[in-house]
């Protein structure tokens, strides 16, 4: 057994697969919630869409930065 005086910079399996599934949740959202902004004529629902779109989005920069 190694004794580190920093813990490595390292993600394991499991967390690269929970990382993925983040992903992938987020972007399946994006998408359909994307795609429904453009069926959507009320200006209060597609800037509640618009928002939604952006958390999402913000959340898709958020998995890259920690892979990255």
């Amino acid at each position: 057994m190694q004794n580190y005086s920093e813990v490595p910079s390292i993600i394991s399996g499991k967390d690269l697969d929970y990382l993925s599934d983040m992903f992938n949740w987020n972007f399946n959202a994006f998408k359909l919630i994307n795609d429904f902004k453009e069926k959507v004529s009320d200006e209060e629902i597609k800037d509640l869409i618009e928002r939604v779109c952006k958390t999402h989005k913000e959340n898709l920069s958020a998995v890259l930065n920690i892979l990255s």
